[in-house]
């Protein structure tokens, strides 16, 4: 059992001091209730933030304006010293804010008493009247200079000046302030740091403060966790929208607040901090020796053949053509990914019998050559499925899939027998995407027979359901997403570092091999053990493109998505490039044995 932080009071000042930190507040009239901030510092009182007490737990029928705050109480744990300072609001019978200071960590959990249907949850901040008449929002203060954000983004900011915003969640695509989904879900984490933002890929010297989330991943019932900051404040924000209901007493997911080194150490610690508590799994996928095979991707040379958009060009008559220009460059991968579109309808995914006469046979033509195919899979489309199985807009317009509802379970179920058991496609497993298409919106429906969960929740709920019902039949099948939180370590078998973008935030070009760089450290941290699929997809010009492919066989297993040309420029690619790329799955086939 770690040792219990100290407590010391001198005069009105209240100190907890843990191992690296300290946390102080001003007690009586003049203290918390009229000034509602506790101040953090490190081991030699450098000021690291101050923490507000005003926190939010709105719903759809009250706005959680605090109007008094009490003094804080204090609790002496065998292990922690828990400060709580309780609120009144009218959204509420009782509302808390609880500080627990361990030897290590200061953890931050909300408590509401009463009824309602969460919308909006904040932490570090939130709406309150105080009695000096000081009314509105209020955020918490923080003395550092950069903040890390462990997900890629356009423009490209893993370390950006601190009061930059950021989303971290199950909702995004390619549109403004929206392409932050590449990693769907990342881990809840960020990291402050004292020295400027000066790189947009590798942070400065230490020390860091980080802070994650602790949850069941089955309490995740939020789309996003936004960083939300105002002109020097900031405050933590839950995006919950209505889906989960409260009756008695509820708890949110805490966040946990400790100094590091670094950035990796802070999401090393948030890693083993799950894993301690129960929260993610402790053991990475037993690897099968084909996953670790060098994959090929169609989507990008579908792409470049251009002439029609690329998902009508995911043809049996076109992969054909590919295989034959990878034999005629002597390139042989393990895995071929035949990739969007081969369904005639992404929501029932049955194959489209134009595109694909045959895709049965065509997949035994692939086993015979001592192949695999894994089949594109588009988490939460709707197409081709029954309203009363999706999630659906006001006006009763399926929206997604729903995984609260059994009877898209059982669907899905039936899906993956059909696509992957021997008497059905005996294909081998899904390279899954979109999972950052989260149905998000305050007027969605859930399905008439659904338990309505909600947002990353149901992410991993989705997911979860598509591997387990891959490996009942298929033992050795192989799943892949780009789902980087450590819970979701048990439903996916490969990590796909996803689409690399493009500028930082200044405008230039940022190279893609170092774009995988930053990714794949991120991945291996939240996730080690697993496989990597280092993804291709897009390489702006046919350098980059070569000096990825090298890099690939460094950072995981190397995937290849271009063969006739590539870039934005259209540059063909020749026999001596791909025998550039032979070298490298060559090389790479030496060191997996």
């Amino acid at each position: 059992m770690s040792q219990s932080p100290s407590l010391m009071v001198v005069g009105d000042r209240h100190t907890v001091r843990g191992t690296g930190y300290s946390l102080s507040w001003l007690g009586g009239p003049e203290g918390v209730p009229l000034s509602p901030y506790l101040d953090i510092a490190d081991a030699d009182d450098l000021p690291w933030m101050k923490l507000c007490a005003l926190s939010s737990v709105h719903t759809r029928s009250a706005r959680d304006e605090a109007m008094v705050l009490h003094a804080p109480e204090v609790r002496h744990e065998a292990d922690a010293v828990v400060i709580v300072v309780r609120t009144e609001s009218p959204a509420w019978q009782a509302r808390s804010f609880e500080v627990r200071c361990t030897a290590d960590s200061i953890e931050i959990t909300l408590e509401a008493v009463g009824e309602g249907d969460l919308t909006d949850v904040t932490l570090l901040g939130g709406d309150g009247v105080l009695p000096t008449g000081a009314a509105g929002i209020f955020r918490s203060g923080f003395d550092a200079h950069s903040l890390y954000v462990p997900s890629p983004t356009e423009p490209i900011a893993f370390v950006r000046p601190i009061w930059s915003a950021a989303s971290l969640g199950v909702v995004g695509d390619a549109d403004p302030g929206r392409l932050n989904g590449v990693f769907s879900p990342p881990p809840l984490a960020l990291a402050f740091g004292r020295t400027p933002a000066d790189d947009a890929l590798i942070p400065g010297e230490g020390p860091w403060l980080g802070a994650w989330l602790r949850s069941p991943v089955e309490a995740l019932r939020f789309t996003t966790m936004r960083f939300d900051p105002v002109d020097g404040g900031a405050l933590v924000r839950l995006a919950y929208e209505g889906h989960t209901h409260v009756e008695g007493t509820w708890r949110s997911p805490t966040l946990v607040i400790r100094p590091v080194d670094s950035p990796a150490a802070a999401l090393q610690a948030h890693r083993a901090d799950l894993v301690a508590t129960g929260n993610a799994p402790a053991a990475s996928p037993a690897i099968v020796p084909w996953w670790l095979q060098p994959i090929f991707c169609g989507w990008g040379a579908q792409v470049a053949r251009g002439g029609a958009p690329a998902p009508d060009l995911c043809r049996q008559s076109i992969y054909d053509e590919f295989l034959e220009r990878l034999a005629r460059a002597s390139l042989s991968p393990g895995t071929i990914v035949v990739d969007d579109r081969w369904q005639a309808r992404y929501g029932t995914a049955e194959p489209d019998l134009d595109a694909w006469p045959d895709l049965r046979g065509w997949i035994a033509e692939r086993h015979a050559e001592g192949r695999r195919v894994l089949l594109w899979f588009k988490a939460w489309d709707p197409a081709g499925l029954p309203a009363d199985e999706c999630i659906t807009d006001a006006a009763g317009r399926p929206v997604a899939a729903d995984p609260g509802s059994p009877a898209y379970l059982a669907r899905l179920d039936a899906i993956v027998e059909r696509l992957l058991s021997a008497d059905g496609i005996d294909a081998d497993g899904f390279k899954v995407d979109f999972t950052q298409h989260a149905p998000s919106g305050h007027t969605l429906r859930s399905a008439p027979d659904s338990d309505g969960v909600w947002g990353i929740a149901a992410l991993h709920r989705l997911v979860g359901r598509l591997h387990s019902a891959a490996h009942r039949i298929k033992p050795d099948a192989l799943v892949v997403t780009h789902t980087v939180h450590p819970s979701f370590a048990d439903v996916t078998d490969m990590v796909r570092t996803n689409d690399v973008l493009e500028h930082d935030v200044a405008g230039r070009p940022v190279p893609v091999a170092a774009q995988l760089r930053a990714r794949q450290e991120i991945v291996a941290t939240t996730l080690p053990g697993h496989p990597v699929d280092t993804d291709q997809w897009p390489m702006p010009n046919r350098d980059e493109w070569l000096e990825y492919a090298h890099a690939q066989t460094r950072f995981g297993v190397p995937a290849l998505y271009y063969l006739e040309r590539v870039g934005e420029g259209d540059e063909p690619i020749d026999a001596q490039h791909l025998a550039a790329i032979g070298r490298t799955w060559a090389d790479y086939r030496k060191n997996i044995g």
